[in-house]
């Protein structure tokens, strides 16, 4: 491999003249990472060879600030398209190898005047590339956290949907399993939204439920008594056979707690008229 170099050349003026030399000993030496390199443009706009040539110059430069903002912003695409963190690693160190082969030609052709300094060229280097992992990772984490919490919130919010019908009527309508995280979601959502919308009557369609285990039961009742401390009145329909024939054994009623029904059709019909 042939380097460009001129006796005028400073360690910045080398790189810059060599990188074709830069990107092709790079690539040589991310060897699981070279065949992703266009996938991870495609999934996050993410240019992996132009970004390694940007952090080179920051490290030469020693712009640490803007190294630091670089990182930052790269460790949040990466948590955002939840890119594979092992390439990224993999990268990194690439990087480093290659940084350090070009230091050791530039040496070689300026007749080893480098060497004179190596140890403090060592440290700013190894420094700057490490400091930029942790900028990463730290970002990377932080902002991951904040989209599974995102997440949470989210499905919270939808796997307790309560539906307006009219200023004083709203229909919850509930789907799939309820274990104990959900009845808690349940029970503060439920308690806010009565506080904060002023239902009146509240119709809980049990209907998408084929069974609930003893304490979500309870949990229920506990719900629907909060409820009418509030002021809100709960009707309950869609009760499946697997429900009832549990609570006849053991002997637990919504009929003392509210109004049952059938079906939300029923539900809808009588309190919409």
């Amino acid at each position: 491999m042939e380097f460009f170099y001129h006796e005028s050349y400073h360690l910045k003026d080398f790189f810059e003249k060599n990188l074709h030399n830069f990107e092709e000993l790079l690539l040589s030496e991310a060897v699981n990472v070279k065949d992703m390199i266009d996938d991870i443009l495609h999934i996050g706009n993410i240019d992996l060879v132009n970004n390694a040539k940007k952090l080179v110059f920051f490290i030469i430069d020693q712009k640490e600030k803007e190294l630091r903002q670089f990182a930052k912003h790269e460790g949040i695409a990466w948590a955002t398209h939840s890119i594979d963190l092992s390439f990224k690693l993999e990268w990194i160190q690439a990087i480093r190898r290659t940084v350090w082969f070009l230091i050791k030609e530039y040496n070689k052709l300026t007749n080893e005047k480098v060497i004179e300094n190596f140890f403090t060229l060592e440290k700013e280097v190894n420094d700057q590339i490490d400091d930029f992992l942790n900028a990463f990772f730290i970002s990377y984490s932080t902002y991951k956290d904040s989209l599974i919490k995102a997440h949470r919130e989210l499905v919270e919010n939808l796997s307790v949907p309560i539906i307006p019908i009219n200023s004083s009527v709203c229909i919850l309508p509930l789907i799939g399993a309820i274990d104990e995280f959900r009845t808690n979601i349940l029970e503060e959502k439920v308690l806010t939204e009565i506080g904060v919308l002023r239902i009146q009557t509240l119709i809980i369609d049990l209907s998408g439920i084929a069974d609930m285990e003893i304490d979500v039961i309870e949990h229920l009742l506990k719900i629907i008594d909060g409820a009418s401390m509030m002021g809100c009145k709960s009707v309950i329909t869609g009760l499946r056979v697997e429900v009832v024939r549990k609570m006849i054994h053991l002997g637990i009623s919504f009929e003392h707690k509210s109004k049952t029904l059938g079906t939300l059709q029923q539900a809808l019909s009588e309190y919409l008229s």
